[in-house]
């Protein structure tokens, strides 16, 4: 008689298993979709990097807010950042989601605009986003979605760059500036979306003759951190470099960490503060995980979405 029960038995077995990793699934993708896109936080990094004697400097990253309009708990909490007062705040681009998102952005950023600011762009502050298959994302850099687009919907870009502009922030898309803060010159190079291939390198902001023995920090801005604009930035003597772009791998594995980064960069190097080293430099690079999601992905799992406050203090 056992052996007539045996068949059934396991089937009743896989079938039960089945619906639990069925309900742990919809389980994890319901927690990802409605607690931990919402559940932001801020991490706090700390780099002696300042010239020496300097007072500490603090630096709020944002990046990969991709607002859309309705956004309440994000909108508010992008509001109340300006409590940190900063002493500059760098916006690493892909701040859009829908095109009727501009001005609720711009309203949600008003008050950080009170201290001074730089951004560059990422391609969702060019095109809204468009449904893509997310599997194409295991596949490698090579075949990742980038501006191939087939029927890619253009945002106003010029109205978002003005509107930041307007508030005092400075566009550094393939752009080189000086800007002094707290008795601090700060040289920054910015580049365009390298995830569109629009990058193109500035340099660094020439001054006057004496300016490389004056006390100076050379801080490199791009949205997207490829290799070879990390090669780049680190070999061309930077002191930070600020990216974003990956979402931190947006869905993680507990203990592992990020699936994908979304470009060539190790997807252990996803999230974080870590060192890069080309032709026999070091640049510590802070890659932000972002604060919000594309549009047509609206979820995370194990990768909180983040704002980052960098604490820069004098070199030993």
């Amino acid at each position: 008689m056992s052996r007539t029960h045996t068949v059934p038995s396991r089937l009743s077995t896989l079938a039960a298993a089945a619906g639990l990793v069925a309900a742990a699934g919809a389980g994890a993708v319901a927690y990802g979709a409605l607690i931990e896109r919402n559940w932001f936080e801020i991490r706090e990094e700390s780099l002696a990097i300042l010239p020496t004697g300097a007072a500490p400097f603090t630096v709020l990253h944002l990046s990969d807010i991709h607002l859309s309009p309705g956004q309440r708990k994000k909108t508010m909490w992008l509001r109340e950042l300006a409590s940190l007062q900063p002493d500059l705040v760098v916006n690493t681009g892909d701040n859009l989601s829908h095109p009727n998102a501009i001005a609720p952005l711009l309203d949600a950023l008003g008050p950080l605009m009170d201290f001074p600011g730089v951004f560059v762009p990422g391609s969702n502050d060019y095109f809204a986003p468009s449904f893509k298959n997310p599997f194409a994302y295991f596949a490698g850099p090579s075949t990742l979605p980038t501006g191939g687009r087939h029927h890619p919907i253009p945002l106003d870009t010029e109205a978002l760059h003005t509107g930041f502009g307007l508030g005092g922030w400075v566009n550094l898309s393939n752009r080189a500036q000086s800007i002094p803060l707290k008795g601090i010159r700060f040289d920054f190079s910015g580049v365009d979306d390298p995830h569109l291939n629009r990058e193109r390198y500035a340099g660094w902001p020439r001054g006057s003759s004496t300016q490389d023995s004056a006390p100076h920090v050379k801080i490199a801005v791009a949205h997207a951190p490829y290799q070879r604009v990390l090669d780049h930035f680190t070999a061309d003597g930077a002191d930070l470099i600020l990216a974003g772009h990956t979402h931190g791998g947006q869905v993680c594995l507990p203990g592992y960490g990020a699936l994908v980064s979304n470009c060539d960069l190790p997807t252990w190097r996803a999230r974080g503060l870590h060192d890069w080293d080309a032709k026999g430099r070091s640049t510590p690079v802070n890659v932000s995980a972002g604060i919000g999601t594309a549009r047509t992905a609206p979820f995370r799992f194990a990768c909180r979405p983040e704002a980052v406050v960098l604490t820069l203090t004098a070199k030993p």
